[in-house]
């Protein structure tokens, strides 16, 4: 990520594309209030060759890019919690807490997390995203703008589980349709950077058959143990692995309610995602949380929305779909 900008300035984590490409103005995010899209694919577009060149794209979410939101928080929600649908494989456990490092300890996290491709324009931008249980078996939580930005949806998306260094060991999962919660989709607010994906069946099979699901938590709370995912692709990291964070979490004190964890992940981990509850040995947990911003006046530290009403109404909405 880019940490040179001006001190009010906050950093989505999806990193860094082509200098200038989309800050020179204040984006329309009127443009479409829809809180779902129907994808729209170029057969055989992601090749190893494009999965590789598709750069992370650096944009301000202050002023206009992205709104803080004055509403209630639903902390005080009771909490709905979804059970896993993955396998348990053992790990290698690795040490807590954890600033940033390649994640070497296998498990059901290798095969549930995974690296999301979309279009943006005429530009190819990649996220971080994760198969989640659900009713249809095929849904996968990630950012919200890492499916809708600037009043624009992304097009051509795809999940691709187990992501290595342009390889797709368990196939490219196409969106059939992409969803935001209603606040991201209406005004882009910070505090609800949410967005899922329901991806079509791959030979015969659905996401969570092919790879498994984690489980997820709606209403659970702050001040967790947390571990959490993604693939940065903005040097130092090169988009080739699966790197992840862990430590005791905290809350922003600053413009959201956030989740809030040292990291030194930069752009591309965007979408990827944050548990409590992970199981080191298994690599089974409850996902809470997804990689959404950082302050560039505060380094090395990682902000996720917190999973509330609003949250698990886009969920609700994506897994029936």
């Amino acid at each position: 990520m880019n940490r040179h900008r001006t001190a009010l300035s906050v950093l989505l984590s999806v990193g860094a594309l082509v200098a200038g490409a989309l800050t020179a103005a204040t984006p329309s995010i009127a443009a479409d209030a829809s809180t779902s899209f129907r994808q729209q694919h170029t057969q055989g577009f992601w090749t190893a060759e494009r999965m590789r060149g598709a750069t992370p794209l650096d944009v301000t979410a202050v002023p206009g890019a992205g709104r803080i939101s004055t509403a209630a928080s639903a902390a005080s929600a009771a909490p709905t919690a979804i059970a896993p649908t993955a396998a348990a494989t053992a790990a290698s456990p690795t040490a807590f807490p954890q600033a940033g490092g390649a994640w070497t300890g296998g498990g059901a996290v290798v095969k549930t997390s995974g690296r999301v491709f979309f279009t943006m324009g005429s530009r190819t931008a990649s996220c971080s995203g994760n198969s989640i249980t659900s009713a249809n078996g095929s849904t996968v939580m990630t950012a919200g703008h890492c499916v809708k930005y600037q009043g624009a949806w992304h097009t051509n998306w795809v999940f691709v589980p187990a992501y290595s260094n342009g390889s797709a060991p368990y196939g490219q999962w196409s969106a059939t349709k992409t969803f935001a919660t209603d606040q991201w989709a209406a005004s882009e607010d910070m505090n609800m950077d949410v967005g899922l994906a329901v991806v079509a069946p791959l030979n015969g099979r659905t996401l969570s058959q092919a790879v498994g699901a984690q489980g997820v938590l709606f209403n659970g709370g702050y001040n967790k143990r947390m571990y959490f995912f993604g693939f940065p692709a903005a040097a130092p990291y090169d988009g080739t692995k699966l790197v992840y964070c862990s430590g005791n979490s905290g809350k922003d004190f600053l413009l959201t309610r956030d989740h809030s964890l040292g990291c030194n992940m930069t752009g591309g981990s965007s979408g990827g995602p944050w548990f409590q509850d992970f199981n080191e040995t298994t690599g089974l947990g409850t996902q809470v949380s997804v990689n959404s911003f950082g302050y560039n006046f505060l380094p090395n530290r990682m902000y996720g929305p917190y999973l509330g009403n609003e949250a698990k109404a886009a969920y609700d909405k994506a897994q029936t779909s």
